[in-house]
């Protein structure tokens, strides 16, 4: 079918190409609904792309657990250079990437690699994305994403990658829209069905479209499904039983493994290309559209299904099974209610997953397995679980994980196997404290020092008690820090146990920093170091948190600079919660250093993740809640409120203090002091006790600015603490010294009028609308005149005077939300991003979104959001 109104698309793309060809590479992201004509775009580019460039095509499956990096997998047979031999071999993914990464830059001719419908990627595919979209500038290389905007809801994995990377990278967006009804008579020409009615029934989709006109003149199906088996109705019985073999085969069909599965195809096979069902690619066959291969899964009956399942299982176990194919078999095993199969295949596809960082499929392999598992032996299906609660432990599946792992003990228990139960009991109370139950922590941990206590010392007992090190670093107790840790080390530096001595280093250092020791960063330092040099990978992670925690803390926004290098790591490695821990400290960082707009999108992107342990969502909700409260931004209670819920459900100060003093400066904004002194009361108290003199320091700074006359707590940070006592202007210097603005002038606010002046150009700079105010309210009283007024610099600065959060609206209409789904993802209510649209609509001089969405790109860019 002809290509129309797609010409100011393939341009598009015709012009990142030219820049790929001067060494500008970018991401292209290609969306639109299903059957909308976004492969048949991407195919007729790469045609004329080929003439300049290598055009490489790979696709995600659309299986439940899909071959982890299956799009490079396609594609690298094709790239040359290391990646296939990466891939073929148990390789860190990391070293994969940047192998891909190279080949890009250091082609002779540039590389269009095209992975099609990523609505379906895996995880260690999504972070391939990331890792490309961040690093793709310098390379002579267009990558170019399709998905499916009706698969892509606000919570899918796809969206949270595509807002990690609205700010970081090189990136292009194209809608693709359905055909105009204008196309729609040109396309009908000559067949003899009314136009008009051909584009209502069909809504100007291409598929649907090519689906009615192949019909010929016998009506207009009622859906784009009738007119598939409409076609498919004329094929012959062989045509029709080969094309339901491909169906199960999948969306890629080797004819070879075809043949095996359903007789000689050469013929069946010709005709199903020739009534369209399918097309060749290569080596391989594909269908025409997805929708095909659904539509006519549709049709065969259950046991059909089954029976064809066995037949491709047995067909592919008869040959060579390649390490990217185990999932594929673990998928038809499963279909075929292969028990044997499974158990064979799918752990197998479970190890490989989680050894390329795609640890959801890992998981989602693993449980495969068990469901079946019945039939195992005790020892077997309890290290399934371990194994499996493991994987969900790391993607934040924390209810799985504390499940699996309490059968997993049950097992060892009924077995008499003490120190595997013990080793479980320490795994389980981690699972505890990161799902937010410290009291399930501390008692599984208790239980474990119990246990194995009663037998002879060993890597058991240490891991124990690096546990219990661990939890009372989590509850700031100092001296049990040190003295669990200090025996883990104890047992664990003569036996070796380098996972153990990486554990306890970092409980011990963290917990230095916390109190005041800088000493405490070396062991720190050492911590990460031993975990890189042994693969400990969660290790790592921990420790980049773990810097990210104490910079935080005790305003050394040295530590922070750690986080940056952090998060990348964490995000090669799979490892997204552990970069959202550290995304969410960096979110902090920003705020306190001034730069409230990276905050603020920190902290969103740490709050659209679907789940979010409850310490994790209080960061990003402070943090988000802080900047509207400053900025003087609507809707920054319901942030603080949700916060204040997940708090009161621990007595852990890290989740208390964030949370009291983020409700106090917002109280104390709005000059309700009444409220503060509450709010501040049991926070100020647990802080004492834990010694903790920047949460002491900050606690009782707004008791103050409250109006509450108390002594200064002896343990109170300094800038905190010369501040209270009247000494505005070394606390002033102070702040500047360490990097905080807004602090600064909040100490200048306390001076003489001269001070004041600057901490009023100061706040105005930042945008903290209700500190200018508070500021010229005092000058106004000291009878100055001459304030000076002007809207906020970074509305001033904007080419359509748009705000910072009005920029945020738009750029999230050009991705295609709807107002619903913009509050939900800005944590505002419906109501306010009506007002924000409807300004954005009368700043842009527009009457519709789709005509704010087209000069998105443009604008966007000039404020470096796109």
């Amino acid at each position: 079918m002809e290509l129309l109104e797609r010409a100011p698309y393939l341009e598009q793309l015709a012009t990142f190409l030219r820049e790929a060809v001067a060494g500008q590479g970018s991401l292209v992201l290609l969306a639109g609904e299903a059957g909308v004509g976004k492969t048949a775009l991407v195919r007729h580019f790469g045609r004329s792309a080929e003439k300049t460039a290598r055009v490489v095509v790979g696709a995600c499956d659309p299986l439940s657990t899909p071959r982890p990096l299956g799009p490079l997998v396609d594609i690298a047979p094709s790239l040359g250079g290391d990646v296939a031999d990466l891939l073929g071999g148990d390789k860190p993914r990391d070293r994969i990437f940047r192998a891909f990464l190279d080949e890009l830059a250091s082609s002779v001719r540039p590389t269009v690699a095209v992975f099609e419908d990523v609505h379906w990627a895996d995880q260690a595919t999504l972070d391939l994305v990331r890792f490309l979209g961040r690093r793709i500038g310098p390379a002579r290389g267009l990558l170019v994403l399709t998905y499916r905007t009706d698969e892509v809801g606000p919570r899918h994995p796809l969206r949270i990658v595509l807002g990690d990377l609205a700010t970081l990278g090189p990136m292009h967006r194209l809608l693709l829209p359905p055909l105009s009804e204008a196309a729609v008579r040109v396309l009908a020409e000559g067949s003899g069905i009314d136009p008009g009615t051909l584009y209502r029934q069909t809504a100007g989709n291409p598929f649907f479209i090519a689906e009615v006109l192949a019909a010929g003149n016998s009506g207009i199906p009622l859906s784009v499904r009738d007119a598939i088996l409409a076609r498919a109705a004329r094929l012959s019985e062989p045509a029709r039983l080969a094309l339901e073999a491909a169906a199960i085969i999948g969306a890629t069909v080797d004819p070879s493994l075809l043949s095996a599965v359903s007789g000689p195809v050469h013929e069946p096979v010709d005709e199903c290309v020739a009534m369209g069902m399918l097309r060749m690619d290569g080596r391989h066959l594909m269908f025409r559209h997805e929708i095909v291969r659904e539509t006519i899964l549709e049709t065969l009956m259950p046991r059909r299904q089954k029976q064809l399942h066995s037949e491709v299982l047995a067909s592919i176990r008869a040959a060579t099974i390649e390490p990217d194919m185990l999932a594929s078999v673990a998928h038809h095993a499963e279909e075929a209610g292969d028990a044997k199969a499974v158990l064979e295949f799918a752990p197998l596809a479970a190890a490989r997953a989680a050894s390329l960082g795609a640890h959801r499929e890992a998981a989602a392999q693993y449980a495969r397995t068990l469901r079946f598992g019945d039939g195992l032996l005790p020892e077997g299906r309890a290290d399934l679980l371990e194994r499996y609660s493991y994987e969900c432990y790391l993607t934040d599946q924390a209810d799985d994980a504390i499940k699996a792992m309490e059968q997993a003990i049950e097992l060892h228990r009924m077995l008499g196997n003490r120190l595997r139960e013990g080793a479980a009991l320490c795994s389980l109370s981690r699972r505890y404290w990161c799902a937010g139950n410290k009291a399930g922590a501390v008692k599984a941990g208790r239980q474990a020092l119990a246990l194995l206590e009663q037998l002879a010392p060993g890597r058991e007992l240490a891991l124990a008690y690096s546990n219990l090190s661990q939890v009372c670093m989590n509850e700031e107790d100092d001296e049990g820090t040190v003295e669990w840790g200090m025996r883990a080390l104890e047992i664990a530096e003569p036996l070796g146990e380098t996972e153990i001595i990486v554990h306890s280093l970092n409980n011990l250092g963290t917990m230095e920093i916390l109190t005041g020791r800088p000493e405490g960063s070396k062991k720190l330092e050492r911590s990460l170091e031993l975990a890189e040099q042994a693969g400990l990978e969660e290790h790592v992670g921990r420790a980049y948190i773990h810097f990210g925690w104490a910079a935080m803390r005790t305003r050394n926004y040295a530590l922070s600079s750690r986080l940056t290098e952090g998060m990348e790591i964490c995000k090669e490695l799979g490892l997204d919660l552990w970069y959202l821990y550290v995304l969410a400290c960096h979110a902090r960082c920003e705020l306190d250093q001034g730069r409230w707009s990276e905050a603020a999108d920190a902290a969103t992107a740490v709050l659209r993740y679907p789940r979010g342990a409850p310490l994790l969502r209080i960061f990003g909700l402070v943090t988000l809640g802080l900047v509207r409260a400053r900025r003087g931004d609507p809707d920054y209670w319901p942030l603080l409120n949700e916060a204040l819920v997940l708090a009161e459900k621990s007595d852990e100060l890290q989740f208390i203090e964030p949370v009291a003093s983020a409700r106090a400066e917002a109280a104390w904004l709005e000059r309700d002091y009444e409220a503060i002194p509450q709010t501040t009361r049991d926070a100020l108290d647990l802080a004492l006790h834990c010694r903790a003199s920047w949460v002491v320091g900050q606690l009782a700074y707004w008791r103050w600015r409250a109006g509450i006359m108390e002594e200064i707590p002896s343990a109170a940070a300094e800038p905190y603490a010369l501040q209270i006592a009247g000494h505005w202007s070394r606390a002033a210097t102070l702040w500047a010294k360490i990097g905080c603005p807004y602090e600064a002038a909040s100490a200048l606010m306390d001076g003489d009028e001269t001070a004041m002046r600057q901490a009023h150009a100061e706040f105005e700079r930042l945008g903290a609308r209700p500190a200018v105010a508070i500021v010229a309210r005092r000058l106004r009283e000291l009878g100055v005149r001459d304030i000076p007024r002007g809207p906020r610099p970074a509305t001033r600065s904007h080419p359509a005077k748009l705000t910072e959060r009005e920029v945020e609206v738009l750029r999230l209409i050009a991705e295609g939300f709807r107002n619903t789904e913009i509050a939900h993802r800005l944590s505002v209510s419906a109501k306010t991003v009506d007002h924000h649209v409807s300004s954005v609509l009368a700043k842009l001089g527009v009457r519709s979104r789709t005509e704010a969405a087209r000069q998105a790109g443009k604008l966007l860019n000039n404020v470096h959001l796109s």
